[in-house]
């Protein structure tokens, strides 16, 4: 049986608690709370009244909640106690159907996690695109989360109670998705290319990285787009409205990825515009302005070491030297171009003249926590931090670590843990200023060697270039000094100075604004990660929409997640931005 959202807003209370009884299990409390905030304008509304009730419950209410829902595969199952909506989603995931090994595995598991946190284990299993996760990825899942802290658990069970949720109020009340299960398929598929076979790893103009281009531009001609490849390996999508004197909006993201990285990052930002323009092409409307997505062709810098290719290209900053820099097998990027197909010399025409674009707006996952822990599944970017990296080269002396008195040790290890503390120091306590060593090395070490090398990398950001750079330079002055109060020397090798980009407020008011015609709290937030709308802020004006990652927000992982819900209202965000933008 399935309803509508003015019956619900419409029908007596006794009436719009029934209908939304089975949304959240044996838990009636919740719409009934929520019917207070009648009438939603949209069902995003109201999943978000639903959700923010619970959210304010207690936390005895919650974990009552939590305890009202079964095991998987349990002993209700078994007993055929489950509610109807239960059973489905059981079934979905194949539970009802597993082998004894498998039950008894799940059987383990959920008595481990009862036993440790108290509740039991829940999980959407109809998963990211609602048509449910294998039995192999709902154990995978069981086992990693066994290894939570209880609040961290706690906190990742609502969510996936809201996430059921979501699901079953969709059913009710027949919610169509135009965008998101079209996003979320396209992204699998893009997933099957790649340099490992255990991982998702495309790097730039590897085979895995080529392949990657052709599909994106056989889609892009699907969906009614004039495409080309351009000399830097740019997929660049045009969709050109009635009135060729308009200016053109530049949308896209970069699909080359980092070592097994996740299938979204980046990505989404071209596959989300596009899944819009498939269908403003299906339907034969146009845009009051040109759209162009782009894939650009390298964001992450994993085969070079540098990052922004092809969107420094798009702005008119290509450095040309690059092109003589070796990736790890010896191969330059100018060979690499060539053997791709490309003319490295016409790169610069790639530029494009400022006074034909009207903005750049980028849709990207958050890559952190900050949406998911607040519920919401889409924020506005105020600014991208500044970049400031380094790898720091530190040399000491090797020497016995048995006859090697403590205060005679050159030890390369020690400075290194030293920095690492620094760091933490300098960085910690100061609003929008993060610092980390992602990478530390110790080349030949050995258990009875002390250190006698060290590689580290550096990476200081801020939305506050003047933050960013007081920070650098007290971070080398204290390299400087560690290194000389231990006898270390030390080289420092600059890998990316990138400027903070803020983003154009004109822009950020009318993409919040979407955001609330859906019936969202328009949420502003900072992006601690780099992203090609810096490069493009030399360009022309820049915005970006974020949304929320899964899986604690993790991102650069094979882990990252985001849903098919999400996505969905993502790209209903940014059409209507797109429908409606003027420059003011």
């Amino acid at each position: 049986m399935t309803t509508t959202l003015s019956e619900l807003n419409t029908c007596p209370l006794p009436a719009f608690v029934d209908t939304l009884r089975g949304i959240y299990e044996h838990s009636p409390w919740i719409p009934e709370r929520a019917a207070e905030q009648r009438p939603f304008a949209t069902v995003t509304a109201l999943k978000q009244a639903l959700q923010a009730v619970v959210t304010q419950a207690s936390r005895d209410e919650q974990l009552g909640l939590i305890r009202a829902h079964p095991e998987l595969a349990g002993k209700a199952a078994v007993r055929g106690e489950l509610t109807a909506e239960s059973t489905g989603e059981q079934a979905a995931s194949g539970l009802n159907l597993c082998s004894s090994e498998e039950f008894a595995t799940l059987h383990r598991l959920n008595a481990d996690y009862n036993a440790k946190f108290g509740f039991p284990f829940i999980l959407a299993v109809k998963g990211p695109t609602g048509k449910g996760l294998s039995r192999q990825a709902v154990i995978a899942t069981f086992a990693r989360r066994l290894k939570n802290q209880p609040a961290a658990e706690m906190a990742e069970c609502l969510r996936q109670i809201h996430r059921i949720a979501e699901i079953r109020l969709n059913e009710l009340l027949a919610v169509q998705l135009p965008y998101g299960p079209r996003i979320m398929q396209w992204a699998e598929e893009l997933a099957q290319w790649s340099d490992d076979a255990d991982g998702l790893t495309c790097a730039y103009l590897t085979q895995a990285h080529r392949r990657t281009a052709t599909q994106l531009a056989e889609w892009m001609r699907a969906a009614g787009m004039q495409v080309t490849i351009d000399a830097v390996g740019n997929v660049v999508g045009r969709y050109p409205c009635d009135a060729p004197e308009a200016k053109t909006l530049i949308t896209g993201s970069h699909y080359d990825t980092v070592r097994n990285g996740g299938k979204y990052d980046g990505r989404l930002g071209i596959l989300l515009p596009l899944a819009i323009v498939h269908e403003l092409h299906a339907r034969g409307e146009k845009l009051p302005h040109h759209l162009e997505v782009i894939g650009f062709a390298e964001e992450e810098g994993v085969r070079f070491r540098s990052t922004f290719l092809g969107s420094n290209a798009v702005a008119g900053r290509f450095d040309m030297d690059l092109l003589e820099a070796a990736d790890a097998a010896g191969v330059t990027m100018r060979d690499a171009l060539v053997a791709a197909g490309h003319d490295p010399a016409a790169i610069p025409a790639i530029a494009r003249d400022p006074a034909g674009v009207l903005a750049y707006v980028e849709v990207h996952i958050e890559q952190g926590p900050v949406l998911l822990e607040r519920g919401l599944p889409l924020g506005v970017v105020t600014a991208i931090a500044g970049s400031s990296r380094y790898l720091v080269e530190l040399t000491g002396l090797a020497s016995h670590a048995g006859t090697t008195p403590m205060t005679m040790r050159q030890d390369a290890a020690a400075a290194a843990a030293e920095i690492v503390l620094l760091v933490e120091q300098r960085c910690g306590g100061v609003p929008a200023l993060v610092g980390t060593v992602g990478q530390l090395q110790v080349p030949s070490g050995s258990v009875n060697v002390v250190p006698g090398a060290c590689r580290l990398s550096l990476d200081i950001r801020a939305a506050d270039d003047a933050v960013r750079l007081a920070a650098v330079d007290d971070i080398l002055r204290g390299i400087e000094a560690i290194c000389a109060r231990r006898r270390i020397e030390f080289a420092l090798e600059p890998i990316v100075q990138a400027a903070a980009a803020p983003c154009a407020p004109w822009l950020m008011d009318q993409l919040g604004a979407a955001v609330e015609r859906q019936g969202l709290p328009r949420f502003d937030l900072l992006s601690g990660a780099g992203h090609d709308a810096m490069a493009m802020a030399a360009l022309t004006d820049v915005a970006m929409l974020f949304t929320r990652c899964g899986n604690g927000g993790i991102s650069h992982n094979p882990l990252e997640t985001m849903t098919a819900d999400d996505a969905d209202l993502a790209a209903q965000v940014l059409l209507d931005f797109l429908r409606g933008l003027r420059r003011p």
